[in-house]
């Protein structure tokens, strides 16, 4: 069975202009890249989990914080890896200051070494403007930045 997260483009409109917020992954790998290395906060679910309620589950697993409102669900798109990413956009506020990351995982560093170290799955989360995002964001996901956009304006 293919793999697929669920996860939310958080968005406010500050004088006029669209920010989305976005977040960034823990651990050594990740260390020195940043284009391109960034992603909403998403993450797996089964099909017994509907993927909204994945969505919220995982929003504040990886931030600390709750997540509601008016949720406006975007097309699915398929990263390189052949996960599958059902998202939603909703309006919002972050504080990055207090974000909190309860998601704790295990990976093997340095590689092949069999030494396992712990870390949060996000390290941080920022807000950025739509050009901005698009150039941080996986580039698989870019596209959902355009059509919150899109949905936006209609």
């Amino acid at each position: 069975m293919r793999k697929q997260s669920a996860g939310i483009l958080l968005y406010r409109i500050i004088n006029k202009m669209l920010q989305v917020f976005l977040v960034y992954p823990g651990g050594p790998f990740w260390k020195n890249k940043d284009l391109g290395a960034w992603s909403i906060p998403k993450g797996e679910f089964t099909t017994e989990e509907k993927a909204l309620d994945a969505v919220i589950r995982e929003f504040k697993e990886e931030t600390g914080t709750e997540i509601s409102g008016d949720f406006i669900e975007l097309t699915s798109i398929k990263q390189k890896s052949g996960k599958i990413v059902y998202a939603w956009a909703v309006e919002g506020e972050m504080d990055t200051h207090a974000m909190v990351c309860d998601t704790i995982i295990q990976m093997e560093w340095p590689p092949k070494t069999s030494k396992l170290i712990s870390l949060a799955e996000v390290d941080k989360g920022e807000w950025f403007n739509a050009n901005e995002a698009k150039q941080k964001i996986n580039p698989s996901q870019a596209d959902l930045v355009d059509e919150l956009i899109k949905k936006l304006i209609a």
